[in-house]
């Protein structure tokens, strides 16, 4: 069966859609991207924030459409928005047939199965169970083994791969539903971890970028201490494989020995995701978070002393419930002090069942809007400035693609798309190495002069040698 399978949200849900696709595609089916020609459509859904709840939503009913003309034989809903919003799902897009909980991905094969089977003449769309007796809905428990070393199906075209290291979170900030639709934090067992990165490098993979909800609290539930360390160490002895990513630190956790450990390997990307959310410290108390503005401040000056080179990216809310003027400009100064490399930044969404969601003083649309769009200013001109401040340094990078003539009219001759060890896949810049004179491959590494920069992005030129070694030069 050709089956279309649409991944939306996080790269954690990315990783969860790659193996739900490896095991259909152990049971032969086929996949496609073209909604005409599919038999059968799997949504792995979002729920995090109002416009991923939204798309999630959309794209259901735009496929539920397929379904109910008789095109497409299945329709399953998996994901945040299925364990979060099961029973309404079922009930107000009658045209989905199974509902697969994060819990419950290893159930995909059996859900479809059971579709395919199931006489629709008889099936109660309103229910757990139809009145064939089939169940609708897979929905194992939130305190599950997450899984580590199961076959996963490449989405990301091979040079780079996620490796999801915990489910699950414990953190518990007041804004977040993470905890209600993943469970609490539960580490992967070191050994899977292993066995799924050589897997990934075996078939090409060239950097992994770990990620979980939390990454710097990785083995506390299994081994009764912090474990990042220790994995970074025996994942750096894979022998092809050259980057090692981290994303999603807390600020509080991260511990003198993994920084040290950053510094000491050379294949750890010297990179660390920091998500801070606010530079007030009445908005970090009101969101639970467990740092103060000085002590994040002081835990990131103690990195960039001990790893002068080290890319830091950050995510902020703007409009988070209460916050006020005052509040808003303390984050601005924030910014400003600190120079983070790389700076994401949404609006606060209002969720139900969550305390913030239920916290007086909401913030209107536009003022969150206009607060969003004052801290992305700022972080403009900070990473303008820095792009332009790295004219003259020669860097490794990884090729990404090529880019003809036909595709961007700034860019001319033989140019390729390339990215340092500054930006992660789909959300930092590209480098842009231009009038190359020779074929270079996807996830090739090589050395680049920087020449000049365009807003976020590099542009430079091949030095005479390749990045065999994988050592960031400067």
């Amino acid at each position: 069966m050709k089956i279309l399978f649409v991944s939306l949200g996080c790269d954690k849900n990315r990783v969860d859609s790659e193996v739900m696709l490896g095991m259909l595609s152990q049971r032969g089916h086929e996949f496609t991207d073209d909604e005409e020609i599919a038999e059968a459509a799997v949504v792995n859904t979002c729920c995090f924030i109002g416009d991923a709840k939204e798309e999630s939503i959309n794209t259901i009913i735009e496929l539920g459409e397929y379904r109910k003309s008789g095109k497409y034989k299945a329709l399953i809903v998996t994901g945040c928005l299925a364990e979060r919003y099961r029973e309404e799902v079922l009930k107000e897009i009658p045209e989905v047939d199974r509902i697969i909980g994060t819990a419950s991905v290893e159930h995909i094969v059996e859900a479809l199965d059971s579709v395919l089977e199931e006489n629709s003449d008889t099936a109660d769309t309103g229910s757990n169970i139809g009145a064939s007796g089939i169940k609708r809905i897979y929905l194992d428990a939130l305190d599950k083994k997450p899984y580590g070393n199961l076959k996963r199906i490449q989405t990301t075209g091979g040079q780079y791969n996620y490796l999801k290291i915990a489910e699950g979170c414990n953190k518990n900030c007041t804004y977040c539903v993470i905890p209600k639709v993943r469970g609490r934090y539960r580490s992967v067992p070191m050994e899977e971890l292993i066995e799924s990165a050589k897997a990934l490098v075996s078939q090409g993979t060239t950097e992994i970028i770990l990620v979980a909800q939390e990454t710097t609290l990785y083995g506390t539930d299994l081994y009764g201490a912090k474990k990042l360390p220790e994995l970074l160490r025996k994942l750096s002895e894979i022998e092809d494989l050259k980057w090692i990513r981290i994303m999603y630190c807390y600020p509080e956790e991260i511990t003198g020995e993994l920084i040290d450990t950053i510094k000491e390997l050379p294949k750890v990307c010297n990179y660390l995701d920091i998500p801070i959310q606010s530079g007030s410290d009445h908005i970090l108390k009101q969101m639970g978070r467990a740092t103060n503005r000085k002590e994040i401040t002081d835990r990131i000056n103690q990195i960039r002393s001990k790893i002068p080179d080290i890319c830091i990216r950050t995510t902020l809310i703007a409009g988070f419930p209460g916050e006020t003027e005052a509040d808003h400009e303390e984050t601005l100064s924030f910014v400003k002090e600190m120079k983070f490399d790389r700076l994401g930044c949404f609006s606060y969404s209002q969720e139900e069942e969550t305390v913030a969601g239920e916290m007086p003083d909401q913030i209107p649309d536009e003022v969150k809007e206009k607060r969003r769009n004052d801290i992305m200013e700022i972080q403009q001109e900070i990473a303008f400035e820095a792009a332009r401040n790295r004219i003259g340094q020669i860097v490794s990078a990884v090729i990404e693609g090529r880019i003809t003539d036909d595709d961007d009219d700034d860019y001319e001759g033989n140019t390729y798309v390339a990215r340092t060890y500054m930006d992660a896949p789909d959300v930092d810049g590209y480098l842009f190495i231009m009038n190359v004179p020779y074929d270079l491959m996807s996830g090739q590494f090589v050395e680049v002069l920087i020449t000049g920069s365009n807003d976020y992005d590099l542009i430079g030129e091949l030095t005479e040698g390749e990045d065999d070694e994988n050592e960031f030069t400067e």
